[in-house]
């Protein structure tokens, strides 16, 4: 029997008000563990997100965090003391819109501190090189190299926001995955539907682009950054400033073919609805985790730390998860296990290898996970003054607000910094990017000092000579990249009360990223979309059932986004029948669609109160003419 889905709806409006019973988070030893709906494994941001939506959503759900706070790689850590780090992750703008705003993540605490400008480059000759969102300053700061690239650049970032929304829509969901023997006729008739929808949906989406646009946006995926850039501008520091966008976080140099698509990905995000603005985090980004985390209890979740889950279980006659072992031996059941470590961590060490194909693990296993990132959070008591502009300063200037691109003058200074990496060898030339977050965010300093994010390029995970595990080492490398900021501002190194280091061994070892990758896993075009994390298991589904991932390591990829944990608790939700208003806007999902010359509108509202009924409509309005394709009830038997 059909039920109402008003009565689902009220249902899912009573579980996550405040009716609902309240969440904690807990130590694991006073953790009271027993049967959950859903259990995810790892507390970072896509995690969280993932357990605030199906918690939201009517569902008991518990989230296992092995270390002893929440966060993944977006933590706030007083490594020194009086000195509140973002640890790893030090900049927000890729948090989904919808995601801030059904999660009400400034209701639950989370403060953006917009920047602006956003970049600045020092160059060892006396000049600089400032951006921002300010398009009177960006043509006066670009014209003092180039007026040809002055005017060059409106048009650059107009393409590349056109370029943004064509991507919104696969960003913000599942990817159109064929599935593994589906259950039944009618589960083979909606799959059918969605990827009918999916695929509908991008070829109007190209068709609104334009073929012009649509070759441009291509040829951006494909291409070298430095191809990309030389095609638009002349200006080597303009050329080499944006270019760093295109590498950060991999294994790759500006000549890389596909590099351009990491590029676009750091341009996607926005602040306060404008795109491509970068913002601090009040309080480090350990705040948009804080503000997940009380999402998520405020609708009932439990997230218990110092958790590490050792093994998922699995039944051994249905071949289904049934829950997790936790490194003490305590267990955790549930048939439904959301996995937010990386792809290898949860095939290669959680899952029993006998119940996973054996093609699958060979694909998981030969992922990319390499990693190009060393993080080194410095304290300090005083401004870096810089060359290039006025010292005679008492407080900080427009150079100290942004993203400070040291090393990076010209396109082949980054490529050979990245020659000495992929020959094993830290980059004698490291390319750096500095922050100063401290200069907005009065919280996380004592008066009068400051905190420095240090983002390095390039260090290689396995080093020819030597290791990282070496302290002598580790200080070389340290130095190498202070006596390098010191060339661009002198007596940085005097400044430094003291510091934290994170080399892509550290980053593996502490914050479970597999080979130091920050994303999980490369972000080259052969690991996205339909083959993230691999061909055939896009849809965070995976082979072993009751199984998801949830993390990075699955579409749409890296960043502190929150779209894999959103997703996935969308496929999670789907599978298990409840329907939740958040992510479907009360019972339906609709697309529409216009043009000034040509009207096309794609209405899909999908109902699937119970596991025997669907409900579909699919509605095509053309200019001259409307299409009523059909209206079905379909029960399986």
């Amino acid at each position: 029997m059909r039920q109402c889905s008003w009565f689902f709806f009220c249902c899912r409006r009573f579980f996550s008000s405040g009716c609902a019973v309240i969440g904690r988070t807990v130590d694991s030893g006073s953790a009271p563990f027993k049967k959950y709906d859903a259990v995810v494994i790892g507390g970072g941001h896509n995690g969280l997100t993932a357990a605030a939506y199906l918690a939201r959503s009517g569902l008991s759900v518990a989230v296992l965090e092995r270390r002893h706070l929440v966060g993944g790689a977006a933590v706030t850590e007083e490594i020194v003391p009086g000195f509140r780090f973002s640890r790893c992750s030090y900049l927000q703008s890729l948090l989904r819109p919808s995601v801030i705003r059904e999660l009400e993540l400034l209701r639950h605490g989370m403060k953006l501190l917009r920047r602006s400008p956003s970049s600045f480059t020092p160059c060892l000759d006396g000049r600089s090189l400032l951006l921002g969102p300010d398009v009177d300053s960006n043509y006066s700061e670009i014209a003092k190299f180039s007026k040809k690239d002055s005017l060059a650049y409106p048009r650059y970032e107009e393409q590349l926001l056109k370029f943004c929304k064509f991507m919104d829509s696969l960003l913000d969901t599942h990817t159109p995955e064929v599935r593994r023997n589906p259950r039944s006729l009618m589960a083979q008739v909606k799959e059918k539907f969605n990827q009918s929808a999916f695929w509908s949906h991008l070829l109007h989406q190209a068709l609104t682009l334009g073929q012009k646009d649509m070759l441009d946006f291509i040829d951006l995926l494909v291409s070298p950054a430095a191809k990309v850039l030389n095609n638009w501008f002349e200006t080597e520091i303009l050329k080499a400033t944006l270019a760093t966008d295109s590498v950060i976080g991999s294994m790759a140099t500006v000549y890389t073919p596909g590099s351009g698509y990491v590029l676009l990905h750091h341009v996607m995000g926005e602040t306060d609805g404008e795109r491509g603005v970068w913002s601090y985090v009040e309080g480090g980004m350990g705040s948009v985790s804080l503000a997940l985390s009380n999402a998520a209890c405020e609708a009932g979740a439990h997230i218990v730390t110092n958790a590490e889950v050792a093994q998922v279980m699995v039944d051994e006659n249905t071949g289904s998860a049934t829950g997790v072992i936790l490194a003490d031996g305590k267990e955790v059941h549930s048939s439904v296990i959301l996995s937010n470590a990386t792809p290898y961590k949860t095939f290669m060490e959680l899952v029993p290898s006998a119940f996973l194909p054996e093609e699958f693990l060979q694909a998981i296993k030969n992922c990319d996970y390499s990693s190009a990132t060393t993080k080194i959070n410095v304290a300090v008591d005083k401004l870096p003054q810089f060359c290039c502009c006025a010292t005679d300063m008492d407080g900080p200037g427009p150079q100290h607000i942004g993203t400070i691109h040291i090393g990076s003058e010209s396109m082949d200074e980054i490529d050979l910094a990245y020659r000495d990496a992929v020959n094993g060898i830290p980059s004698r030339r490291p390319l750096i990017e500095m922050t100063i977050p401290s200069v907005l965010d009065k919280t996380i300093s004592p008066p009068g000092k400051h905190v420095i994010n240090l983002f390095i390029q390039y260090t290689p995970f396995k080093l020819t000579k030597g290791s990282w595990e070496d302290p002598t080492i580790r200080e070389s490398f340290a130095q190498r990249c202070f006596s390098l900021i010191d060339e661009y501002a002198p007596g940085f190194s005097s400044t430094i009360i003291d510091y934290d280091m994170l080399t892509p061994p550290d980053l593996e070892r502490i914050i479970g990223l597999t080979g130091g990758n920050i994303f999980h896993g490369s972000m080259n075009l052969d690991s996205l979309f339909l083959m993230r994390p691999v061909k055939g298991w896009s849809d965070y589904r995976t082979p072993l059932k009751g199984l998801y991932l949830c993390g990075s390591g699955a579409h749409p990829g890296g960043g502190v986004m929150g779209a894999p944990g959103r997703n996935a608790a969308s496929v999670v939700l789907q599978d298990i029948k409840i329907m939740s208003s958040l992510l479907f806007s009360s019972i339906a999902s609709a697309y529409s669609h216009e043009n000034s010359s040509r009207k096309f509108t794609i209405y899909i509202i999908s109902y699937n109160a119970t596991n025997d009924a669907a409900f579909f409509f699919f509605f095509c309005h053309f200019k001259y003419y409307t299409l009523i394709a059909f209206l079905i009830f379909m029960y399986d038997l």
